[in-house]
């Protein structure tokens, strides 16, 4: 519904998701030669604080009027910003991270396309617009991100954007990045489907040890070849993260649990490599400072720390006394609450598989505790109190009719 002398234009990712024919969510639009009155008096409702963007009246879609940015000072905050009907199509998609989210549609849905980002797709390249790039950190997180998203179709960063990153992460400009954007462009990146991508992307220009120091700490540990071909830690949680993706695709809980489980193995004393006993105590510390500094949410700080202690129980459930089986999801709460036994379980398997050669390999434990949870959960308080049973005794009672319901099923 444009006036006379406005342009509205489609951008961004519903553009680059068409090319590569891939579905899109949100539809985002510029609007061109127009002044927040003008929006105004189309029925638009403004929700920008910091810029004019406005809710179309009917759809609900965001229209942005055409801007330009300044840096002002360090940091994601650090930007002035310019809205005027003057401003170009060129203009606003010059500020923008990627080449490939640097492209448009006209109302006719020609491409408009000032950057290259089309050759960009084609050539499955993630390559900076401008060298204005560097002038917000939080785009090392996004190219990471991305990289994530499309590494599976064969993308990679172009090196002059990598150098890009790593002279931004040297000029401290990383260090600036604040909690709440760096734990969403993580949060995003572990439902990707290659979150390990993330990992490689931010080691590479340096980031990963300025944001995820307890992270980085994991490459070039050494584990027991007998155990992990794959030796380092760093490779090992690699393997790990993709493996979640693929067992639980979008979960960024469960990406998250398998994130952090093995923070301890950085910590192991030098003379007990490559072995790591009690990595799965000393892992508790380091996760809870990444926790608190990056203001993780509850749910998933506290099941992390939950995979973190009780990952080794899990892949030991088969030979595991039922009295030390019941206390494993009773620490989970699981049968008030059995989704978190099942985001833990999906972590302990991409554990298991996230081993060089050990991809496909099968996770009985996992139909086994879930057995333990059905059989143990199905023992309630009423049998009991029809037996004339009061107070602490029928949750002994319940105890001892749990445990028994778990030591009789079969493990196999």
């Amino acid at each position: 519904m444009p006036a006379a002398g406005h342009r509205i234009f489609l951008v961004g990712g519903a553009v680059r998701d068409d090319l590569l024919g891939r579905a899109h969510g949100d539809r985002d639009y510029v609007v061109v030669g127009a002044t927040p009155a003008d929006m105004q008096a189309l029925g638009f409702k403004p929700v920008g604080k910091d810029f004019p963007v406005f809710l179309h009246p009917a759809t609900g879609e965001e229209y942005a009027l055409a801007r330009t940015e300044r840096k002002t000072g360090p940091g994601y905050h650090g930007f002035s910003f310019h809205a005027a009907p003057d401003v170009t199509l060129e203009e606003d998609l010059a500020r923008r991270d990627l080449t490939i989210n640097a492209m448009a549609r006209d109302e006719s849905d020609a491409l408009v396309d000032p950057y290259g980002g089309e050759k960009d797709l084609r050539a499955k390249v993630l390559r900076h617009v401008s060298p204005a790039f560097a002038e917000d950190p939080v785009r090392i997180l996004r190219v990471a991100r991305f990289l994530a998203r499309y590494a599976p179709l064969g993308f990679r960063i172009a090196e002059e954007t990598i150098a890009l990153m790593r002279g931004m992460v040297e000029q401290g400009e990383a260090a600036h990045l604040v909690a709440e954007r760096v734990w969403a462009e993580t949060r995003r990146a572990l439902a990707e489907p290659e979150p390990s991508a993330f990992l490689r992307a931010l080691r590479e220009c340096g980031a990963l040890g300025v944001l995820f120091p307890e992270i980085d700490a994991l490459y070039g540990v050494p584990q027991s070849p007998e155990h992990h071909p794959e030796i380092d830690c760093g490779a090992h949680l690699e393997l790990v993260l993709d493996a979640a993706a693929r067992l639980a695709p979008g979960d960024d809980l469960a990406g998250f649990c398998a994130l952090t489980h093995d923070l301890g193995k950085a910590l192991t004393p030098q003379e007990e490599l490559p072995r790591h006993i009690a990595h799965e105590h000393r892992g508790l510390a380091p996760l809870a400072a990444l926790c608190e500094r990056l203001k993780v949410p509850a749910e998933h700080a506290q099941l992390a720390a939950l995979t973190c202690r009780f990952h080794l129980d899990a892949h030991r459930a088969l030979e595991l006394k039922a009295a030390t089986v019941l206390k494993l999801l009773e620490a989970f709460d699981a049968f008030r609450r059995p989704a978190r036994l099942d985001t833990f379980l999906v972590a302990c398997a991409a554990d298991k598989r996230g081993r060089l050669h050990h991809e496909n390999d099968a996770y009985p434990q996992a139909g086994f505790l879930c057995a333990a949870r059905g059989a143990a959960g199905a023992v309630t308080a009423q049998a009991f109190v029809e037996q004339g049973l009061a107070g602490p005794a029928i949750g002994e009672a319940m105890r001892r009719a749990r445990i028994g319901a778990i030591a009789a099923l079969p493990r196999e």
